[in-house]
């Protein structure tokens, strides 16, 4: 045994050795070992490194500091770069104060929205990048002239600019002669499907990361206690600081109480029969609401069309009637909503989180709904008239949408909100302050990401304009929730309400419009005077003429190889597909299992009844503390 102990020793001192200085020291202090032999180790080791040539040890040693010297200079930048990009988290402390003075059912909202607004900075970028800067090389001068109408219209000026699609072009752009080209054809149908691939996989990903957190992680179920006595920060040292992170447990507490504090209600057979029948006329009632908008619409576009077949004019009749169909269905998006939230009102759910995620599967219904209808007007009926640059209409409907959607978006914080304030504290006193309507507003961000999805085949720079307009929504909502509204009468947890609210991002919007795109790129036939696909039979005839022209390359192969097994075969994405099933399949058993697991530890935490009574010391410790 003591030979194996010297053995081990030895080559503990040896291994330290051949190690830099860095890497020696952060070993030595994850040893469990006592300080005394800690200092025996390192003399040990410096004893080792004297015994090596001179020679060698003076350029071990200038290696290593040279080494060190760069990883130094690395930690340096990045650690301004982290300054730098901290700075630029200029939502991070409102999130917080949101978090504490409205719970998480609101908190969710906000995060759901910086969410997007990232998201559209990236795709902005790529698309930028990518398709826009290559074709201000080749842009030719724009001859018309800039009214301000074009603002609001998208049309005019507005048509002969990296805006839309007809204005791109469709040769092979090349600086300098006999040097390097950029195929635009190439360039645009790659960017965009290579920028869908991405947010495929972005939305899997953080859908995978929120029900992880929310559905799997057995952590956030298990002591509930432990919030108070683990998770307070000790290096908050400002007043300001310490007393916000005290509400917001004080509201974490609230909320996890009331869950606990819930009891099933229970109804006599004749309420359970009112009951049914209330909620039955109130689905008929939305659903022919829907229904009904979604006519006005289809009739609206189709009499539209006449206005773009006479051409452009710079007249402001002409200008002003382009807008009524995305004022309509902007109107019908913002008045509806508010028809259904006093539905759900008259309803009277047992719990809000019911009623909330109601008036979300009422909204997409409606949502989604008119957008459908406008894209089989755009690909049925625009797509085959007679105009010159079908591409560039639609974009510009979209253009518009997004623009009056977002105006619309802004009134009805001013209206809905604002007003509602007014009318609550000086008229009807009895109804006091609005409460944040979460389910209304996530289907109006989940309905403006959808079109802008739409429409970047159209107008590439629409994330751009959607960027702008959700940085100015969320500070828009934040005032008006800081001033107009109040914290829900009940606390409720909404541990889940991100990742559904991601799953309806996904399903039905972007799969939605992963069909859209779809049909446009290999059903439809491209205008015939406009546009970097002109003059082909579709989108996807790029490619196929790209393919034929590397058949004759020996070096691409490959890339041939990949095109017809692969992306041509339907043995694959059968496969693909069974793959994902299989995955969706065994994450769905696995949320169930964790269902059953809450539902076991939340019983045993309400019978035990020592959690909540800890809890609601606690709780009545932290409002001592929070008093003047």
């Amino acid at each position: 045994k003591i030979w194996i102990f010297h053995g081990f020793y030895a080559e503990l001192v040896g291994n330290l050795a051949s190690m830099s200085t860095s890497e020696r020291i952060k070993t030595m202090q994850r040893m469990p070992e006592t300080m005394k032999k800690k200092r025996e180790i390192r003399n040990k080791v410096l004893k080792e490194i004297t015994k090596k040539p001179r020679h060698w040890s003076i350029r071990l040693r200038c290696c290593t500091d040279c080494l060190q010297e760069i990883v130094v200079s690395f930690r340096r930048f990045g650690n301004s770069l982290s300054e730098y990009f901290h700075l630029l988290r200029f939502m991070h402390k409102t999130l917080k104060i949101i978090g504490a003075e409205f719970g998480t059912s609101v908190l969710s909202y906000f995060i759901f929205l910086k969410w997007l607004l990232n998201f559209n900075i990236f795709s902005f970028l790529i698309n930028f990048g990518c398709i826009t800067i290559p074709q201000f090389i080749a842009a030719e001068p724009n001859n018309l002239s800039f009214t301000g109408l074009e603002l609001f219209t998208g049309a005019g000026y507005f048509q002969q600019t990296v805006l839309y699609y007809g204005f791109y072009t469709n040769a092979t752009i090349s600086k300098i002669e006999n040097g390097p080209s950029y195929n635009m054809q190439l360039a645009y149908i790659f960017t965009v499907g290579i920028y869908f691939v991405i947010c495929f996989l972005i939305l899997l990903f953080s859908m995978a990361k929120f029900f992880c957190r929310n559905f799997i992680n057995l952590r956030t179920f298990s002591g509930n206690a432990s919030k108070l006595l683990c998770t307070w920060d000790f290096n908050i040292t400002n007043e300001k600081a310490v007393k916000l992170k005290q509400k917001n447990l004080s509201t974490q507490i609230k909320e996890y109480l009331s869950e606990l504090n819930r009891e099933g209600l229970h109804f006599s057979v004749r309420e359970r029969v009112v009951r049914f029948v209330i909620h039955l006329a109130s689905w008929v009632v939305s659903l022919g609401t829907a229904v009904a908008a979604c006519a006005g619409v289809y009739f609206l576009s189709v009499n539209n069309l006449k206005l773009f077949a006479k051409g452009y004019k710079n007249d402001l009749e002409s200008q002003a009637a382009m807008l009524v169909l995305p004022i309509v269905a902007s109107l019908l998006n913002t008045l509806i909503p508010f028809f259904y939230s006093w539905l759900g009102h008259l309803e009277r759910f047992q719990t809000p989180v019911c009623h909330i995620y109601i008036t979300i599967i009422r909204n997409i219904i409606l949502k989604i709904s008119i957008v459908g209808i406008l894209c089989y007007y755009w690909l049925r009926i625009v797509a085959a008239s007679e105009s010159q640059c079908w591409e560039t209409l639609v974009g510009q409907d979209i253009y518009r949408l997004v623009l009056v959607d977002f105006i619309f978006c802004l009134l009805g914080s001013f209206f809905g909100e604002f007003l509602r304030r007014i009318i609550g504290t000086t008229v009807y006193v009895s109804l006091g302050l609005p409460e944040f309507d979460i389910g209304r507003n996530v289907l109006d961000l989940i309905y403006a990401q959808t079109l802008t999805w739409i429409g970047i085949f159209f107008s590439p720079l629409l994330p751009g304009i959607q960027m702008i307009s959700f940085s100015i929504v969320f500070y828009v909502k934040k005032v008006s929730l800081l001033m107009n509204c109040q914290p829900p009468r009940t606390g409720w947890r909404t541990a889940q309400m991100t990742a559904s609210f991601m799953f309806l991002l996904f399903f039905p919007s972007f799969l939605g419009v992963l069909s859209v795109i779809g049909i446009t790129v290999w059903r439809l036939k491209p205008s015939e005077e406009c546009g970097p696909f002109r003059g082909l039979s579709s989108v996807y005839g790029a490619v196929s003429e790209w393919i034929k022209t590397l058949k004759n390359n020996t070096t691409s192969k490959g890339v041939v190889w990949i095109y017809h097994n692969l992306i041509t075969s339907e043995l694959f994405f059968f496969i693909l597909s069974t793959i994902v099933l299989i995955i969706t399949y065994l994450c769905s058993q696995i949320i169930e299992g964790r269902k059953t697991v809450i539902k076991l530890l939340r019983q045993q935490i309400i019978n035990e009844g020592k959690d909540k009574k800890f809890l609601l010391g606690m709780l009545q410790t932290i409002q001592r503390a929070n008093q003047p």
